[in-house]
């Protein structure tokens, strides 16, 4: 008798694909599970750690509820319908099981790094981090079918609020520079997750999502996913200079805009996975890491 897919055990690669960690994502999750405590020179171990964890908890937690959510969508999707079959063949009632103890192992973690740092906000991040992805991705809200709202929530969830997680557990304080610094994160963020999802725009007009590239064109939501982004690029790097100086500012800046570079070679087909992968995805994993190297390689801003 064949194996039941409740029982059945699973490949390294398809808690990769339910994760959605391929193609370099998971060095961006860990950049962005680090950044604050790399912008506030915190040591570890130390409250920063278990803020870490909660990060990635809470963002893997997300994306496998993502995985769920987009079960249909992908199989129309002319490269993701691989994910789509691993998500089936794993199992649905798993993949949940899954993201609830990811996401209660990340809240608990959060908790702890609050508890150990006295920092209540930290444990506040979580939860909104967690309600953020529940909101983007479950009815009745399911903000992806809301034009920019949906990006909005994905990248404050994954890029800026995280910041604020683990910056708040290494005890550094919140100040009008670090404030602009999280605020740029999440209009890129925005901008980020509005260009990577164009290439999905035949899907999601299939399954009736009104993403930004359903709504307003791939052409158009290209242009306005790169000008938030190039805003947000703006707005990060002067609230870095302004945290720490102008070399981490420039490194921001170049680190988080290269990928806006290799746009331009979306211009003839903005739906062309492969390009959207090797010119934006790619320089946009190498600038992440580029950013957390030179925040390790400086002590911590005028707020720590």
């Amino acid at each position: 008798m064949a194996e039941s897919r409740a029982t059945r055990r699973v490949a390294v690669h398809e808690v990769v694909a339910v994760h959605r960690l391929g193609h370099g994502l998971w060095l961006s999750y860990l950049c962005y599970a680090s950044w604050g405590a790399a912008f506030a020179g915190a040591a570890l171990p130390g409250p920063a750690l278990p803020a870490i964890g909660a990060n990635l908890l809470l963002t893997t937690a997300g994306m496998a509820v993502n995985t769920v959510a987009d079960t249909g969508t992908d199989a129309r999707h002319r490269h993701k319908f691989r994910q789509a079959g691993v998500a089936r063949a794993v199992g649905r009632a798993r993949i949940r099981r899954w993201a609830t103890a990811e996401a209660v192992a990340g809240l608990a973690l959060a908790l702890a790094a609050a508890v150990w740092s006295g920092r209540w906000p930290v444990a506040m991040a979580g939860v909104l981090i967690l309600g953020l992805h529940l909101l983007y991705n479950l009815e009745p809200v399911r903000l992806k079918r809301r034009g920019f709202l949906g990006p909005a929530a994905f990248g404050c969830a994954t890029m800026a609020l995280p910041v604020v997680l683990s910056f708040a557990a290494a005890g550094a304080r919140f100040d009008p520079a670090m404030g602009l610094v999280v605020f740029g994160l999440g209009v890129l963020g925005t901008g980020r997750t509005a260009l990577f999802s164009v290439t999905d725009r035949a899907a999601d007009a299939a399954t009736g999502f009104r993403t930004p590239a359903v709504r307003y064109g791939t052409g158009r939501a290209l242009a306005l996913s790169c000008a938030l982004s190039g805003a947000g690029v703006a707005l990060l790097g002067i609230g870095l200079w302004w945290w720490h100086g102008a070399l981490l500012a420039l490194a921001g800046m170049l680190g988080t805009g290269a990928f806006l570079g290799g746009t331009l070679a979306l211009l003839r087909d903005p739906t062309a996975v492969r390009r959207m992968i090797r010119y934006a995805l790619t320089p946009a994993v190498l600038g992440n890491l580029l950013l957390l190297a030179a925040a390790l390689a400086v002590p911590g801003g005028t707020g720590a």
